[in-house]
């Protein structure tokens, strides 16, 4: 019931542990006069949430007049959040503890095809390794959440516009996992994933509203609206690689070419093909995601001529499909995201504003992703956080 006192002792509870976490150490006064409790009720506070396990006493205050003061600090072993950041290539594991430092990974290459037996067999695997790195056992993850391209339709089940990755559509797919895996497990898209970390640990902390365009391996976009994820009827909202775009042939029944006019126009393999075409030379070799991060890196640092159309026409693209993203959606901040718009840094980052401004009525603040580190993880370790933090800081039970 709300109001009683053991529900506001639960308030207090979490709102010292959100503090301590955001500041680390504190002691007894400085949580006191954060929350606005008075000292007794601060320190049965401290008392309550250290004989749960959750804050320990970890030294003292130092060089202040009188006596030293006890610190407290969130107890990192309170609970414990995994995340897998899946590819066509590998799936990439990490474990975090509660105060969200990260203690294990394991990468996991998975060449080939893949059937959803070997699909449950990887995440397993991947898991395990990342628990072992941390020292711990499977059973000690709270929560895990994985991030795909594409998105698994909450109609059906099934994992939608992501074709190119095998293994993950069949129809028990989701039962397998979850009966292999002893902790409650979520699915996200892996271009969401890296909107939740850039609103709580990057370029957009602190806004509502905002879009995120991701290019990397696919071109997509994660819609921030009220501070919520905007996922769409069937998962696929963002999935702005299949929008018809000026510039580029109309592609029809996408969901067989696994593509659409903006990916053709802007993706990462349009690039190398547009380079051939402006004459730059030498072109790189490789994965066309390393390939077209190169061109644009160097497009961004070079003087050469055709280096600088490269980068211009390539900022007239991506400002194309963004034009109808902000005209309908009117967001507050654009984050440029991915290994193809992060290696053009502000070069890039200027030219698509300015093209934006031409070619949109609303005008946006452009920034570059401010979580340079395996974002897509990053995201899902944070999401995991969230759930899990609810349900280890809860004293109210």
């Amino acid at each position: 019931m709300a109001g009683t006192p053991r529900t506001l002792r639960a308030m207090n509870d979490r709102a010292a542990l959100d503090l301590l976490l955001e500041h680390g150490r504190l002691s007894r006064t400085r949580i006191g006069k954060l929350t606005g409790l008075s000292k007794p009720t601060a320190s049965q506070l401290l008392a309550r949430l250290e004989a749960a396990g959750l804050v320990l006493a970890s030294g003292t205050t130092e060089g202040r007049p009188g006596p030293n003061a006890q610190l407290y600090e969130v107890n990192p072993a309170a609970g414990y959040a995994a995340g897998l950041d899946v590819t066509p290539e590998r799936v990439l594991a990490a474990v975090a503890d509660i105060t969200g430092r990260t203690i294990g990974t394991h990468e996991l290459p998975t060449p080939g095809r893949r059937t959803g037996t070997g699909v449950v067999q990887q995440v397993t695997d991947a898991l395990d390794g990342a628990v072992k790195a941390a020292g711990l056992a499977r059973a000690d993850v709270h929560r895990l959440v994985i991030g795909t391209p594409g998105a698994f339709d909450p109609n059906t089940g099934r994992l939608r516009y992501a074709s190119h990755l095998p293994g993950w559509h069949t129809p028990t797919l989701l039962d397998e996992l979850a009966a292999a895996l002893p902790m409650p497990v979520e699915y996200e898209n892996d271009v969401n994933l890296v909107a939740v970390a850039e609103q709580r640990l990057g370029a957009a902390r602190g806004h509502e509203d905002f879009v995120l365009l991701w290019n990397e391996g696919g071109l997509g976009a994660a819609l921030v609206l009220g501070g919520r994820l905007h996922r769409g009827w069937t998962g696929g909202a963002g999935e702005v690689g299949f929008l018809p775009v000026p510039g580029a042939p109309l592609v029809r029944q996408v969901s067989r070419t696994g593509s659409g006019g903006y990916q053709e126009l802007a993706g990462s393999q349009a690039l190398p093909e547009l380079a051939r075409e402006l004459g730059v030379e030498p072109l790189p070799t490789g994965p066309c995601t390393e390939v077209a991060a190169t061109l644009v890196r160097r497009a961004a640092e070079s003087e050469d001529p055709a280096l600088q159309r490269l980068l211009e026409t390539y900022a007239t693209r991506l400002a194309t499909g963004l034009a109808s993203l902000v005209s309908v959606l009117d967001p507050e901040l654009v984050v440029l995201s991915g290994a193809s718009l992060a290696s053009g840094g502000e070069a890039l980052r200027a030219l698509v504003q300015s093209e934006l401004e031409e070619l949109a009525a609303a005008r946006p603040r452009l920034v570059m992703g401010g979580v340079p580190e395996h974002p897509v993880l990053r995201g899902a370790l944070e999401s995991a956080l969230a759930a899990t933090r609810d349900e280890v800081f809860d004293t109210s039970r």
